[in-house]
């Protein structure tokens, strides 16, 4: 068995104010896609400016924030919400979605799409190598809070979570930052350098992380206010998972359709 590390959640304290490890690692992951894209500006024949891809970056980030905790308090935890309203200022308490950051930062794509004329599917399919940047921290971040654990288990990594009893379990967090993450990252930045079709990029994210997700899924316990939604295995997680899954396919074989029949 490994020992959990038991890290503070709070990272830094400044009298009252206090900064936590989870809100630091979203900052992380943002600062990391903001250096990478920023960098592909200097490739030849680049359509957007350094500053434009500021302003990208900048609108993604909004999104991401406001509709990940808009999400997770909808998806997960509204009853809670509906008693203490408040809760949804409280994200240093750990509580996003990654389906309503999804959301929320296609959101800031578009407005940017907008503002400087262009398809919106490829500004989805520059920033989608990207992405993984912040799902690992996350996930990084969520192991820090000794949340999201997974089911109890004998494998020699497990480890006990100290809010989860004294049962050894699948550390699911640190397995969602190497899939979602590591792994993710490193396929879709090889896949963009084959010189995928327009649209490809965006539903090979989509296919892959709703996979990833899924799979993961099976190992790690449901919220407990939730449960499962059906099946005995059925997580919330799980059937949002679904649609990105089947629009990542979708998308994947009609980018390929359209090459073929121009051929």
């Amino acid at each position: 068995m490994l020992t959990f590390p038991n890290i503070d959640p709070v990272a830094l304290s400044l009298g009252p104010l206090k900064v936590h490890w989870y809100g630091l690692m979203y900052i992380i992951g943002i600062a990391g896609a903001w250096v990478l894209a920023r960098s592909r500006t200097k490739e030849p024949g680049f359509p957007w400016t350094t500053g434009q891809i500021e302003d990208l970056i900048f609108y993604c980030a909004l999104g991401l924030m406001i509709g990940g905790r808009l999400g997770y308090i909808l998806f997960y935890n509204f009853s809670a919400f509906a008693n203490d309203p408040s809760l949804i200022l409280r994200v240093w308490e750990g509580g996003m979605s990654f389906h309503g950051g999804m959301i929320g930062a296609f959101s800031g794509m578009w407005v940017f799409a907008r503002q400087v004329n262009a398809k919106f599917s490829d500004v989805t399919d520059f920033i989608g190598p990207y992405v993984p940047l912040g799902l690992f921290t996350g996930r990084i971040g969520n192991f820090i809070n000794g949340e999201l654990w997974g089911k109890p288990t004998d494998v020699w990594w497990a480890m006990a979570f100290p809010n989860a009893g004294p049962e050894l379990r699948h550390p699911t967090q640190l397995y969602e930052a190497i899939l979602e993450g590591v792994v993710l990252f490193l396929i879709l930045n090889w896949f963009r350098r084959t010189n995928p079709p327009r649209t490809a990029i965006s539903g090979m994210f989509l296919l892959l992380y709703g996979l990833f997700r899924f799979a993961v899924e099976f190992l790690r316990l449901p919220d407990a206010h939730i449960g499962y939604l059906a099946f005995d295995w059925l997580t919330m997680g799980m059937s949002l998972s679904i649609p990105m899954i089947l629009a990542g396919l979708w998308i994947l074989i009609n980018a390929y359709t359209k090459i073929k029949s121009r051929a």
